[in-house]
């Protein structure tokens, strides 16, 4: 059995991963810590989640129980992400980060310090997001030029970045499949005289509100006729139950900096 640490076990994210963890035949929940200061320091880490008091009290911060693990999982913040990556490297601990907002300079960090504890890094890890984003790919490989791309992501109100990690990483794939680089011809906003259309350019739209989970749409839209890749997440169990995989297979790898694709087999698709 692997050993679970989970980050921010309080949250809305943490607590779905304590419950998916828990039902996991590989894995073991060993520890559960929040940021200093919360309300939930010393709570029971399954009474917490709502699936029974298990006598794990939530620790302080990483450091009070990083010797009880294996592996981290963090859906937290970027800068904490960050953190914790730097003492899963120092120890050898395993990690899988859902945590998305990352920049290009920390997710560079997060690539030197994985060449000593091997992470799963996804800015999602519920299956059927993975197997879009290959869907996505081929798809606007097949397409080609003759269809305009558009992305439009929808979120509860309390999601804190924007776009999200998710409608960035379908950004990215569709413009792989079109030869094209996400930084150079994103387009995040539109508002007055904006003139026409440029071909090139990829679309992400964002929506927050209330309480939608996540819904992430890919419109390839052309002359006559438009194709739509819609995924929609009914509950936070679904990037849980994938998190709780993506742990039992990374305890099993050596160092190194995998994906959502190494852990399904999805990397030849």
């Amino acid at each position: 059995m692997t050993k679970v640490i989970i980050a921010g076990a309080a949250g809305r994210m943490g607590r779905r991963i304590t419950a998916m963890v828990a039902e996991h035949p590989e894995l073991e929940l060993a520890a559960g810590f929040e940021a200093p200061g919360s309300e939930f320091i010393g709570a029971d880490l399954g009474e917490t989640a709502g699936i029974g008091a298990n006598g794990i009290a939530i620790a302080e911060g990483l450091d009070a129980v990083i010797d009880s693990g294996e592996v981290i999982i963090d859906f937290t913040f970027h800068t904490a992400t960050i953190g914790f990556a730097r003492m899963a490297a120092d120890t050898g601990r395993a990690m899988v980060i859902g945590t998305t907002g990352l920049s290009n300079e920390e997710l560079a960090e997060l690539r030197e310090l994985a060449a000593r504890f091997p992470c799963v890094q996804s800015p999602n890890m519920a299956v059927g997001v993975n197997v879009l984003f290959k869907t996505a790919r081929r798809v606007a490989e097949i397409l080609g030029d003759a269809y305009d791309i558009e992305i439009v992501e929808a979120h509860h109100r309390m999601k804190k970045d924007a776009p999200s990690g998710t409608a960035l990483k379908l950004g990215e794939m569709v413009a792989e499949g079109v030869n094209r680089r996400l930084e150079k011809v994103g387009v995040y906003c539109r508002e007055g005289i904006i003139g026409e259309r440029s071909r090139s350019e990829i679309g992400i739209q964002t929506i927050r509100g209330g309480d939608i989970v996540g819904e992430h749409t890919v419109i390839f839209a052309g002359a006559g006729e438009r194709i739509e890749l819609v995924h929609r997440a009914h509950s936070r169990d679904n990037f849980a139950r994938g998190a709780a995989v993506a742990a039992a297979w990374v305890a099993r790898q050596p160092a190194g900096l995998y994906t959502m694709f190494d852990v399904l087999g999805l990397n030849d698709l």
